[in-house]
């Protein structure tokens, strides 16, 4: 064969196994339009997942427990989109490989909600997100790491050990979520799923330099999730764009009749990104901390005056309660909600017994039961409830001059492993810029708006109650106009 031949033929093999490797880096719509158009198959798409997983897992520990159907499950995909043009129409997901955090139950699957309680936990129903997300054909490829019963901030107190943050070998991805936003930022699957309480989609959102998506309260069913809080659990998208996450959100968004705390709404949808009409956004002036990081609040202000240029977006200055509120009402009311949900786990119908505990779940027990025993209910429970509404009130109060709030998601970056040893308030001031949100029940993104010391910060967008339309504009008006969501961490 002759030299030049020979060399050209290597050199389009070595072009097809370079474009194989980059299908995992794809966004969930360049996937799904790839599909369509046969450019590549559901297996192929998977199996890049599948080998930049096997390459990294092992040193970024992610994965908890991978799904040994995958592969299977993609070929039956490519079967079907060979056999009906149609049947995207139907399976709006097909072919799609994706991650779940490990505190929704998947039907033989185990799940463990990284604690050793649930070590061997098979559940024997499936949540009603993971349902509907394999109605729609998405291929689901493993369980992702997280806080253990989704209790911190960091993904360091998971009984499998910390993830560690894509961007930083010795950094962490934040959480409780972290495992599913280091499964985006390292491009182990197209999206994923995660879950929060207070801030563990957002706060890992930025510290991984992704897009989190945390619904309204309600918008997402929380039935099949481990509950830690069940008054703001949200279960919630992570993606690579903010058009992923709404795609995402428009497919597990809606009421179900297993959830009573599910919005009564069948569906919901968001027909057009455009920005027509004018939107008054409001700077959150009390959430750029005088003690945040530095080059966090500058980054943040840079990315607002890149939106200030879009004649449509009018900004103003507004004030809410100092967040050093929500600290302490978000640590009163989890605990006390953690006391009554940890209660069931009892190792007499599922799971090992209660010495299987680690400190920090054991820590929050005995601080709930403390706020709801007898003698000392009113003094903190049910002054934290009125507290509570009071931070509503202080939302309603300025969404009547604003339509969207705008700020820092976290003061910080991703910080160090080893960085909550010792801190038993870690999660609480970590999530300070998220929890009012989330004890309001209040729609919320996070997306990357830029890099400090070459750790990504997070821009947060805040709605009204029920108003994810608005704060998805705005966040895909943002990614059109700049490109830091595209940036990925160097994996090796």
């Amino acid at each position: 064969m002759p030299k030049k031949l020979l060399t050209a033929i290597l050199s389009c093999r070595q072009l097809l196994e370079k474009n194989k490797m980059q299908l995992n880096q794809l966004t969930l719509l360049e996937a799904l339009d790839g599909l369509k158009k046969k450019k590549f198959t559901s297996v192929e798409l998977t199996q890049a997942c599948l080998d930049q997983s096997q390459k990294f897992n092992d040193k970024y520990n992610i994965y908890l427990t991978f799904n040994d159907n995958a592969f299977t499950q993609a070929k039956q995909a490519d079967a079907e989109i060979a056999k009906d043009p149609k049947i995207f129409e139907r399976k709006p997901l097909l072919g799609i490989p994706y991650a779940l955090k490990d505190n929704f139950l998947t039907k033989d699957l185990r799940t463990t909600a990284s604690t050793k309680v649930l070590d061997n936990y098979i559940p024997v129903y499936e949540s009603t997100v993971s349902t509907r997300l394999k109605n729609a054909g998405a291929i689901l490829l493993g369980k992702t790491n997280m806080d253990a019963w989704a209790h911190g901030s960091s993904t360091e107190t998971s009984d499998y050990g910390p993830t560690i943050n894509p961007w930083g070998e010795k950094r962490l991805p934040g959480g409780s979520s972290g495992g599913s936003t280091a499964a985006v930022a390292s491009d182990m699957c197209i999206f994923a799923i995660g879950s929060e309480t207070a801030g563990s989609i957002r706060q890992p959102a930025s510290w991984c330099g992704v897009t989190g998506l945390k619904p309204s309260y309600g918008r997402c069913s929380r039935y099949g999730v481990i509950a830690m809080a069940s008054s703001t659990d949200s279960p919630g998208p992570i993606g690579k764009t903010i058009k992923d996450a709404k795609y995402i959100l428009e497919i597990i968004a809606g009421e179900d009749e297993y959830d009573g705390t599910s919005i009564k709404e069948k569906s919901w949808h968001l027909n057009s990104l455009e920005i027509k009409e004018k939107i008054r956004v409001g700077i959150v002036t009390d959430y750029f901390l005088k003690d945040a990081e530095k080059g966090v609040n500058e980054t943040v202000l840079k990315a607002i005056a890149d939106l200030q240029k879009n004649p449509n977006l009018e900004f103003t200055d507004v004030s809410l309660l100092d967040p050093k509120y929500a600290i302490a009402v978000y640590t009163i009311l989890q605990r006390s909600e953690v006391s009554s949900n940890l209660g069931r786990f009892d190792g007499i119908r599922y799971g090992n017994d209660r010495s299987f505990f680690a400190k920090e779940a054991k820590r929050r027990m005995m601080f709930g039961a403390y706020s709801l025993s007898s003698g000392y209910y009113d003094a903190y429970y049910k002054k934290a409830l009125k507290a509570r509404t009071a931070i509503v009130k202080d939302f309603e109060k300025v969404f009547t001059k604003v339509d969207v709030l705008i700020s820092p998601t976290s003061p910080c970056l991703a910080l160090p492993l080893g960085a909550t040893q010792g801190q038993a308030m870690f999660g609480e001031m970590q999530d300070i810029l998220v929890e009012a949100s989330s004890i309001a029940g209040l729609p919320g993104i996070s997306v990357s708006c830029g890099f400090v010391n070459q750790l990504p910060v997070g821009l947060q967008f805040i709605g009204k109650m029920k108003d994810e339309a608005m704060i998805i504009k705005l966040a895909a008006y943002y990614q059109t106009i700049t490109d830091w969501h595209k940036q990925k961490p160097e994996i090796k």
